[in-house]
This record gives structure tokens, sequence and C-alpha cells, in this order.
């Protein structure tokens, strides 16, 4: 059992972007992010490193020519399972992250280079401008105090015509909407939505609008998107038809959006 907290949750109804109001932020990145990788993540995800970036690399060779030598960066490296996986793809891989558990966990056990991995936040990291082909926030921008600020400085990294990608839970996951219906027939005004309320909080849900909303004021357009379905932890037979119901409305956990920043052709 975790103790957690309440908050009031928002939506604003021309982006559908879901937050809290007010943010639970941390006295320090810490309190956040400091805590053991094997509290945060799972067996599979600690173990998997040879093909975690496989499924997003096939996006990604769709959408981008790909050449060996290109320079990347993962933000939010965690312990680095991306970073070798897409150094092994032929990429001049470099990372960014804050916590200091996962920092050491990707230097001491998974052998990232320190000069390779940059331990800081978004906030106060430093790249040159235009220094990469590609940057991916995977499961990372939900986590942001001020989402729109932390892209704005990414593509500023990002090289002219550059591909940015981000990986977040979608406002639109049906499973959310079935939980809330209950809990409003049961008399409650609680909400699942940016679930769980306890370290490392989840501050954002988005929906596809949401950056196409965002893509007005910034200097990219969005190239692809997709829903994933994600696990639903439901019984079988439950699981097969929502995971098909999901597929067909776009109504599935986890939202993915490929960016390019604009430039010239």
């Amino acid at each position: 059992i975790k103790i957690g907290i309440t908050t009031t949750v928002m939506q604003c109804l021309n982006c559908k972007l879901i937050y809290s109001n007010p943010q639970p932020i941390p006295n320090d990145i810490q309190d956040h992010y400091g805590i053991a990788p094997k509290d945060y993540w799972n067996k599979d995800y600690i173990l998997n490193q040879q093909n975690y970036f496989n499924f997003t690399f096939d996006r990604l060779s769709k959408i981008m020519l790909i050449k060996n030598g290109m320079k990347s960066l993962d933000i939010g490296a965690g312990m680095g399972n991306s970073m070798i996986a897409q150094q092994k793809l032929g990429f001049d891989v470099y990372g960014l992250e804050p916590s200091d558990t996962f920092y050491q966990e990707a230097i001491n056990k998974s052998g990232i280079r320190p000069e390779r991995l940059q331990h800081a936040s978004i906030e106060t990291a430093i790249y040159p401008p235009e220094t990469f082909d590609y940057i991916t926030f995977d499961a990372v921008y939900e986590h942001l105090h001020n989402p729109n600020e932390s892209l704005k400085k990414a593509l500023s990294w990002l090289k002219p015509n550059g591909i940015l990608h981000i990986e977040v839970p979608s406002s639109d996951w049906i499973i959310s909407k079935f939980l809330n219906f209950y809990f409003l027939i049961i008399g409650t005004d609680y909400v699942t939505n940016i679930s769980p309320m306890h370290p490392p909080f989840h501050l954002y849900e988005f929906g596809l609008t949401s950056f196409q909303e965002n893509a007005k004021t910034n200097n990219y357009e969005i190239l692809f998107s997709e829903y994933r379905t994600c696990n639903t932890f439901m019984p079988k037979l439950i699981e097969w038809i929502l995971t098909a119901y999901m597929k067909k409305t776009n109504t599935g956990m986890q939202l993915a959006v490929w960016l390019r920043k604009k430039g010239n052709k």
C-alpha cells in the first residue's frame, strides 16, 4: 500500500489535456525519481535490453531515413535500455537522466559511458542548438511540470527537419471512462485520470488534439500518431473484447506521436 494525495483533476475542453490543480511539486527532484529501479520498473523492463527499442525503431524507420552516425538524445534515459538499443541500430546516442539512482544504474550496471549521459533535469540540461537528428521522450513527458517549455527546449536541440518522439498516457483511454462512470454512479466525484497520485506522479494526460493545438505555437508538424492498447489486466475474454474495441476506436492507454521540426526541405 502506498500513501498518496488527492487533488482536483481538470480537463481543457479545447485540447483534451488533463492535469491536476494544484500540482504535486516535490521539494527536490530526487523526491520524485530517487527510488530504486526495481521499485519503479517491472522485471521484464529491467532485463529486456536486447529488443527494447525495436517497436519504436520500426515506426521511426517509416518516417525518417536513418543513417549510421545520426545523433539521438534519450530524455529520461532511465537505466539506459533505449540508449543501448539505439546504439546497436547505428545512432550516435546521448542521454539525459535526472534521477540519482537511475543514473548510477545506467553507468554502473548498463555500461553507459558517463560522457554520454548527462545527469540533469531537462530544465537544467545544456546541449548546443540543432545538435540532434532524433530526440525521444518515452514515458517521460507526463511527469514534467511544464511540458510546453520542455518541448520548446528539446526542439531547440533538434536539427531542422529532425524527428521528435513522445509517448504519453492518453486522455481518451476507454478504461478510465468506464472507471469514471463507476465513480459517478456510486455518488462520488472521484476520477481515475493521472493516477497514481504518489511519486512518481503523472501530472498530465494528453489527447492528439493537445499536440495539434501546441503545434500552432511551436515550430513542428505531426507526422504520425498511434494509440497503443496496453494490458488491461482483465479476464482473457474481456481483455480480447476491450483490446479489439480500443484498436478500432483509438481509445488505447498510450498515445505515441512523431513530430518533425519545421525547417528547410
